[in-house]
């Protein structure tokens, strides 16, 4: 929408109106009536001369400097134009700054011409919190000592403003700026580098938010990046997470994939940084050199994935050819072979006696549970142990 203003550098007699590009104006005014236009004062930069001088318009140049031959309200829409271009939000801050003077503040001197917010907010149409947030932008610009103080302004007094470009570091239009919760966007938006008044808004909006997400694949990385990085230090947010993945089946296998995957990788990782392989009977050894040049090969390949690319099966195939290296190595090994398949042994020992020690036999004979093949598999057990006995026993002989 294109709204006029009048500026200060237009005649007195011209009506004074106020508007705002970022936000509803604060009054509509009334079309202005023809007037002689003055030619403006500015010279137009140097950029400004060769875009002209590069567009091929029907008008020549003579006829566009000469602004008696324009219609008087395009030359003010002109120079409106280029009063806000150079000052933007301060333009109206300053008929704020110098016109209003809010409930509590004593009607003396300049102030005594002066109306409240409310009233300045009748006479434009708009609400009293709109004039507010602008009386309180140039508060805190005045605090820093950019702009004058508010008991210094006269109403109509014309003064030199700052850049339009500083405005947005004083003005918010959004009245949650100002609670704590805002606070913290604004803060974590400068972190970023960014405008605070563009967070405000999309927290405001948690439904065009979603609309996002689920329309365009680089607002959902950008909302997975965030959600990542929130559960660091939001422990809550991780167990709602966790909770939301364990409820759904295809979440939930995704997840135990890529936990399947993450240990594989974590698997070939540690032999390349330690220099140590795990065997099946869970020994630790020395790696020897071959099968850690293996694993360091694997590794890169797996570091030089792209985060878009599936890791599952580059992970599956290291983890086959170092695993197999590592079966080969025992068996070459005579010492570790024999000691493997110790530890082997033993490992299988202590499930069976674990697994035996946790029979309720009580319950047994409490409760009507026999069944006739627990008998005959308990008699196989206590045969099969027999043997195993016998075995060790003399192999215990043979060694001695």
């Amino acid at each position: 929408m294109t709204i006029a203003f009048t500026p200060s550098e237009t005649s007195p007699a011209e009506p004074e109106t106020v508007s705002a590009i970022s936000e509803p104006e604060f009054w509509e005014p009334s079309a202005p009536e023809p007037q002689e236009a003055t030619a403006p004062q500015e010279a137009p930069d140097a950029q400004d001369t060769a875009d002209a001088a590069d567009t091929q318009d029907v008008q020549d140049t003579e006829e566009i400097q000469d602004s008696r031959d324009l219609d008087p309200v395009v030359v003010r829409d002109a120079l409106d134009f280029g009063v806000y271009a150079r000052t933007g939000g301060w333009t109206f801050a300053l008929k704020v700054a110098r016109s209003v003077r809010p409930g509590g503040q004593a009607a003396e001197g300049t102030a005594r011409t002066k109306v409240s917010a409310k009233a300045f907010a009748e006479l434009a149409g708009c609400s009293p919190e709109r004039v507010m947030r602008y009386y309180k932008a140039w508060d805190m610009a005045a605090d820093d000592g950019l702009v004058p103080q508010f008991e210094v302004l006269v109403p109509g007094e014309d003064i030199e403003l700052p850049d339009a470009d500083v405005w947005l570091s004083y003005y918010t239009s959004r009245n949650s700026a100002h609670s704590v919760r805002g606070q913290a966007i604004t803060a974590a938006a400068e972190a970023e580098g960014i405008r605070p008044t563009k967070a405000l808004e999309v927290a405001e909006n948690p439904t065009a938010l979603r609309a996002a997400i689920l329309a365009d694949p680089g607002t959902a990385e950008a909302a997975r990046g965030a959600l990542l990085d929130r559960m660091k230090e939001d422990p809550a947010l991780q167990t709602e997470m966790a909770r939301a993945f364990a409820r759904t089946d295809d979440l939930k296998k995704a997840v135990a994939n890529e936990a399947k995957a993450a240990d594989r990788i974590g698997y070939v990782r540690q032999i390349v940084e330690k220099g140590e392989i795990r065997t099946p009977a869970g020994q630790t050894v020395e790696a020897p050199a071959e099968l850690r040049a293996e694993a360091e090969r694997h590794l890169s390949l797996l570091d030089e994935l792209d985060d878009s690319e599936e890791a599952g099966e580059w992970a599956g195939e290291a983890y086959d050819t170092v695993k197999g290296l590592v079966a080969k190595a025992v068996e070459e090994d005579p010492a570790l072979r024999v000691q493997e398949r110790r530890t082997k042994f033993y490992n299988s020992l202590q499930k069976a006696t674990k697994v035996f020690e946790e029979l309720t036999l009580d319950e047994v004979m409490e409760e009507d549970i026999y069944e006739a093949d627990m008998l005959q598999r308990l008699e196989a057990l206590q045969e099969a142990i027999g043997t195993c006995i016998s075995a060790l026993r003399r192999a215990t002989t043979a060694s001695s």
